[in-house]
């Protein structure tokens, strides 16, 4: 059997704000969405992210809580260039989103910068230096 992942998952409190970061961030969703219950998204790779409200959480697993005190995941996102890194980081932190680390060369070779998603997950914009 071969293991295939089928997408990535995100737990959301505001459908809207999140699909807003995500979208500002490059993932294709369409437009119409941002009241829906559960909305799907792919990256240019054909990686499929998944948004639930932690309402439709609650619809099959009654007991959900939103992890707290931290991230338990991050989704890391391979910008190309370390120009590339530092633009976006800029251009969300200039849309009003949360930096966590601002973009600096990191010791195992790659432009690493961290911001926070409207819920709180870690997402990183890294690219290799030795690509620039």
């Amino acid at each position: 059997m071969t293991l295939k992942l089928g997408f990535i998952g995100i737990v959301t409190r505001d459908m809207g704000a999140s699909l807003a970061f995500y979208r500002a961030l490059g993932v294709h969703v369409e437009p119409g969405q941002d009241d829906a219950p559960h909305v799907d998204g792919k990256l240019d790779d054909g990686v499929v992210v998944a948004w639930d409200t932690i309402e439709t959480i609650r619809g099959f697993d009654p007991a959900f809580e939103p992890a707290t005190g931290g991230h338990r995941i991050a989704l890391a996102f391979d910008k190309g260039t370390a120009a590339e890194v530092d633009a976006s980081y800029a251009a969300l932190i200039a849309a009003g989103y949360r930096g966590h680390v601002e973009p600096w060369d990191a010791h195992w070779g790659q432009r690493y910068a961290t911001l926070l998603d409207p819920d709180g997950n870690s997402v990183d914009l890294y690219a290799e230096l030795a690509a620039n």
